[in-house]
């Protein structure tokens, strides 16, 4: 779980408010840094260069940051997508204290044995369901871990489960999510579906049949982007951020 090196480099913002959308055209991307009480930096970036930090740190790898000959270890806060043109209009950077230990939430993800591509359940035709994609850690920002695992071999049969507690955590981060916190668990389909019919609801098995019967298929946007070691949701730009009121 060693961390590379993410690096961005981003020049002095002169502009602000609604005269922000003329660098946009110009592709590049208004951002804000926000450091330690201090009054908060503008800058703006190329916004391909950006967009690959994103894919690359998500909200937890720290990035060594270079704004107006000044350097900063920075997270991402906040990354704003135009929900029509899918293209990032905005990014907040938090910078943080290399020696002080800062809160992040990590991605979780399954490991498997060697050749493996799937639990001992999934591979008797059980469902592993997903319960917590993230977890919220401590830790300095150069310790935090890109991701973290749980031994997906132990899940076996239905009813199996994993939880935080079970999660592999490297020396110097402190887990914040309660330890008894679900990771992912067996479920017997025929029982998911039967829930998923009295709640209401559609399987992902049945969706995805209903999709290939209608001709249709799913879509990935660039506004639904997910940085490579990070699971998040969408973010939709307020009238707020359009206008750039920072």
């Amino acid at each position: 779980m060693t961390q590379d090196r993410v690096i961005l480099t981003l020049q002095k913002r002169t502009v602000s408010g609604k005269a922000v959308k003329h660098i946009r055209k110009n592709g590049q991307v208004p951002a804000v840094i926000h450091d330690h009480g201090k009054p908060s930096r503008v800058v703006q970036g190329d916004r391909l260069a950006i967009l690959k930090v994103w894919r690359e740190a998500g909200k937890h790898h720290p990035i060594e940051l270079t704004a107006d000959e000044e350097t900063f270890t920075v997270l991402i806060k906040e990354a704003v997508f135009d929900p029509k043109k899918h293209q990032l209009t905005h990014v907040v950077f938090n910078a943080v204290d290399k020696d002080q230990k800062v809160e992040a939430d990590i991605p979780v993800r399954p490991r498997y044995a060697e050749d493996n591509e799937a639990s001992p359940a999934e591979r008797s035709g059980f469902i592993v369901l997903s319960q917590l994609e993230t977890v919220q850690v401590k830790a300095i920002a150069s310790k935090l871990p890109d991701f973290l695992e749980y031994d997906a071999e132990k899940l076996i049969e239905v009813g199996d489960h994993v939880t935080v507690a079970d999660l592999e955590m490297p020396a110097g981060v402190e887990v914040e999510t309660e330890a008894e916190h679900a990771v992912a668990t067996v479920y017997e389909p025929s029982a998911l579906a039967a829930a998923n019919d009295a709640a209401g609801g559609t399987s992902e098995e049945e969706t995805a049949e209903q999709g290939a019967e209608e001709g249709t298929e799913t879509k990935t946007t660039e506004s639904e982007v997910k940085p490579e070691h990070q699971s998040t949701e969408t973010e939709v730009p307020t009238e707020k951020d359009k206008e750039e009121n920072v």
